[in-house]
């Protein structure tokens, strides 16, 4: 069973401290081992989940410590991370239902899962030259993959590989490129690009 409470006292050049439980009652001890790896080291007043456990002696502590904040953290980028899997399917499949209705012709899908399955490899070659501490693959490069069509196997790759997924200054340059992307295939839509050319 788990326990909500807040850490009342912290002392961080011992690694240790006291949880009082919510409601009030026994302070329980609490050491830096005790706490999940998350990042961050604890601090008075942040409140977190855990379970009793014995000491050698018998003694009540805290075992299995969570950071609520972490949590909270850990929770949002799953769906953050659902989201783009979610965005990247939707996609593929409004481009299949334009090619059946006719708005699209077939190429235009076969395109978008080749460059899809493209750029996926590629963000998993870079990921492992970055594990490896081998020659990476250029941040343009990536996102000009990207611009190009291959954004929904980009957004698979930031879910699956973990990879490109946290650096804020990649993720806003990256969507800038998947809204000019879907501007531009939008616009050639409403103009009947396809149509036309086809008629031709």
């Amino acid at each position: 069973m788990r326990y909500q409470g807040k850490i009342t006292e912290w002392k961080d050049q011992q690694g240790f401290g006291f949880i009082t439980p919510n409601g009030g009652g026994k302070r329980v001890f609490v050491h830096i081992k005790s706490f999940s790896k998350q990042g961050r080291r604890p601090t008075e007043n942040a409140l977190v989940t855990y379970r009793f456990a014995a000491d050698a002696k018998g003694r009540d502590q805290a075992q299995d410590v969570v950071l609520v904040q972490a949590c909270a953290a850990s929770a949002a980028r799953h769906a953050y991370g659902n989201f783009r899997l979610i965005l990247a399917a939707g996609f593929i499949g409004l481009v299949g239902a334009l090619v059946v209705t006719g708005r699209l012709p077939v190429v235009v899908l076969w395109f978008y899962l080749a460059a899809s399955a493209v750029t996926f490899t590629v963000y998993a070659l870079d990921k492992s030259a970055a594990q490896n501490n081998r020659w990476r693959i250029q941040e343009s490069s990536l996102h000009l993959f990207a611009l190009a069509g291959g954004w929904p196997g980009a957004l698979a790759a930031h879910k699956a590989l973990r990879h490109k997924s946290r650096k804020l200054s990649f993720q806003l340059t990256f969507w800038a490129t998947v809204i000019i992307h879907c501007a531009a295939l939008a616009w050639l839509i409403a103009s009947g690009f396809w149509i036309l050319n086809n008629l031709a």
